[in-house]
Parts: structure tokens; C-alpha cells; sequence
């Protein structure tokens, strides 16, 4: 015979003060784990977004980014020669070398603080060859001209990045001509010129990636191999998408781990919190449990009952958690990319999942909490118990 949870739930309400204490303790726990993972999440998606399933990316073998990357103009060509690249509407092919560089940039709040920002040279065909651009304000860059685009996660956070602005960078002005976005990808973190005006001044004649569109995405394989394989050229071939997912895998992984040290100190002093009030909550109902146990109750039954109040006082607390963590979606932050060494902005992303799995942990605080007090209760003397 089971103790019907209606009992639970109006003893927790007649202990209010010491159950509001501990569901505040389990909600800023469940609201740092959240916030923490929705930093995280906020940062993959940012670089998944970055690359599609249909497009490839070439770096020089062995460079595990784009940074660490060379390819000549040979090397260029050879590839845009390549039968598995897409033609566009006039018939040219969808393929962009590209150059990558570091430029540092003071920031708007402090201009001591300076940031790696990527500044990427395209070429025209980029735009199509990325079919998540967008240009916001302005018009693209024109060829043989010192123009640059910038992504719309720069505006107002380094200053002349307005369109009509100069911004000066590789002891140059380049005349700002237009904002893009990509769907919150990583690309809205670069500032994107014309490939041959970036090569005299950054790196000289050489291009660090080449991206394009590939004719069929189902024969991913058969381009890598054809390009691999061939002895004129040193390259690697990577499914755009997948690279950059692997670009972000390294400061996932930290975020993920930081979340989980983090909230495993605070949840320890959260289960202590539903320790103490399960044990006082045992010790002022013992003989209401000498009574549970004379009409029959069996003793893992009134176990279960309070592991059950346990668990529903965690999970008032994780339900409060959840409400404080919702307002950081959305909010903009940036950190640095330890795979590329530059700065990304993004977005916390709070997702359902990530809600759900705040309050399965306030559960598992409050019945990890409440197991002792509910063993003690459970193998309460009766005699003891209506003695007290």
C-alpha cells in the first residue's frame, strides 16, 4: 500500500520557510548549470552554423586550421579546374581562395583591450559560394578597391566598423561599404575584404583555404580523393560543416567541464540543504510515521514517500532555476576561439533540452538529499517514534 503524495505535498507547504530556503539553494544551482551550458551551446552552434554540408574546404596537408595554412596560386588553380565544383548562373565556377589573417583591434569600452579579429579576402564568387550571407547595410566590396564588409557581431563593440567609417588595419584605410550577417555563424565575427587587395597586405601571394561549392554533396568522397590524390598538389579536403564543428570542439569540451565542476561544488551544498530539512522534516513527523506504520504502511513505502516530498521540493527549486536562467537567451558575449586564436561573438542559447536536463539534476540533488533522512524514517521504531 502506497502513502498517497498529497500527504507530501501538504507537509511541504506547513514547513514553508525551510522549504522556500532550500528550493532557492537547488535554483541558483540549476540556474548556473544552465547559464553555463547555454554558453556553451551558444558557442557550437555558432561555428556549426559557419559551414555547410555542401561546400568543401582545402588546407595545406597537415594544417589543422585555417591559420596554420598555405596554398599557392598554382595550387588554386589547379583546384578551380577541379569537374566536382558547381558552376554558378554564368557558368563560373563556385570557388573561393581565400586569404585568413589575425588583425588586432582595440575595443569601443577600452581601447587597451585589443582582440584578434579575422579579416578573410574573398573572392566575388564567396557570396555564392556561402548561401548563408547576407549583406545587412551597404553593398559588397568592389574589385581593385580598399573596401571591406563587416559582420554585424563587430558593430559596437570596435569602433569605426560603421558602413562609410575607415577603419585602419595592416597600417592601411580600408573604407567600410557594408554590414553582413550568416545566420549567426562565426563568419559574422570577421571583416571580409577582396582576396587580391588582403595578400600585399597581410601574407603576401599565397591564399590560406579554398572554399567551394561541390557539384554533388553525395560525392563529397570521390572530390576529396580526386584532390588528395593528385601528386601537383598537397592538400587536405574536409567537408566544411565537419571542420568547423571541429573548430569548436576543443572550447566545448572546457565550457562543458567548467559547468560540470562548477555546479558539482554548489550542488553539494544544495544536497546538504535537502539533508537538513528532510531530517528535521522526519524528526517533527515521527509520530505521524508511528502511525503511517501501524495502519499498515510498509516501511519502503513511507521510504518512497519522502524521497517523493524530496524530489518535489527539488523540483520547485529546479522549475525557479529554469525562470531565472531563461532571461540570459540571446545575450551576445565572445571568447576566443583556442583553435584559431580569434574572438567570436555569439549568443547564450537556452534550449528546451538544456531546461529539461536542469530539472532531471534538481531531481537527482533532491533525492540524493533525501535518502538518508527517508531511511532513517523508514526504519523508525514504532514505539520510539510514538514516544516522541
Amino acid at each position: 500500500m502506497k502513502i498517497p503524495l498529497i500527504y507530501n505535498v501538504r507537509s511541504v507547504f506547513q514547513r514553508p520557510l525551510s522549504t522556500a530556503l532550500t528550493s532557492l539553494g537547488v535554483a541558483l544551482v540549476v540556474a548556473v548549470f544552465i547559464g553555463t551550458l547555454a554558453l556553451a551551446n551558444g558557442f557550437r552552434a555558432a561555428l556549426t552554423r559557419t559551414g555547410s554540408d555542401t561546400n568543401a574546404l582545402v588546407l595545406r596537408r597537415g594544417a589543422d586550421s585555417e591559420l596554420a595554412s598555405g596554398l599557392s596560386r598554382e595550387a588554386a588553380s589547379i583546384i578551380a579546374a577541379s569537374p566536382h565544383i558547381a558552376a554558378g548562373s554564368d557558368g563560373r565556377p563556385l570557388v573561393s581562395p581565400e586569404v585568413y589573417v589575425l588583425v588586432p583591434l582595440g575595443r569601443i569600452d577600452d581601447t587597451t583591450k585589443v582582440a584578434n579579429v579575422v579579416a578573410r579576402g574573398v573572392s566575388q564568387a564567396a557570396w555564392s559560394v556561402r548561401a548563408n550571407l547576407r549583406i545587412e547595410q551597404g553593398r559588397r566590396p568592389e574589385a581593385g578597391r580598399a573596401e571591406v564588409c563587416v559582420g554585424r557581431r563587430l558593430l559596437g563593440r570596435f569602433p569605426n566598423t560603421a558602413v562609410g567609417d575607415r577603419l585602419r588595419i595592416a597600417g592601411r584605410d580600408w573604407d567600410v561599404v557594408c554590414h553582413f550577417s550568416a545566420r549567426g555563424s562565426a563568419f559574422e565575427s570577421e571583416i571580409w575584404g577582396e582576396n587580391e587587395q588582403f595578400m600585399p597586405a597581410f601574407r603576401g601571394e599565397v591564399f590560406q583555404a579554398i572554399s567551394f561549392r561541390l557539384r554533388d554533396p553525395a560525392a563529397f568522397e570521390d572530390a576529396k580523393r580526386a584532390l588528395e590524390g593528385d601528386r601537383r598538389l598537397t592538400v587536405d579536403v574536409q567537408r566544411e560543416s565537419a571542420f568547423y564543428v571541429q573548430q569548436s570542439q576543443l572550447l566545448d569540451r572546457i565550457l562543458r567541464i567548467l559547468a560540470i565542476l562548477i555546479t558539482s561544488i554548489m550542488a553539494v551544498g544544495a544536497i546538504f540543504g535537502a539533508v537538513n530539512t528532510m531530517y528535521a522534516a522526519v524528526a517533527s513527523r515521527a509520530p505521524e510515521i508511528a502511525v503511517l506504520l501501524t495502519l499498515g504502511f510498509r516501511p519502503r513505502s513511507v521510504l518512497a514517500s519522502f524521497l517523493a516530498e524530496a524530489a518535489f521540493i527539488a523540483a520547485l527549486g529546479g522549475a525557479v532555476g529554469c525562470l531565472l536562467a531563461l532571461p540570459v537567451n540571446g545575450i551576445v558575449t565572445s571568447t576566443t576561439n583556442w583553435a584559431s586564436f580569434s574572438e567570436v561573438a555569439f549568443s547564450f542559447r537556452v534550449t528546451p533540452g538544456l531546461l529539461l536536463a536542469g530539472l532531471v539534476f534538481a531531481v537527482v540533488m533532491g533525492v540524493v538529499g533525501g535518502f538518508f533522512p527517508a531511511w532513517r524514517a523508514a526504519k523508525l521504531p514504532v514505539i520510539q517514534a510514538l514516544r516522541e
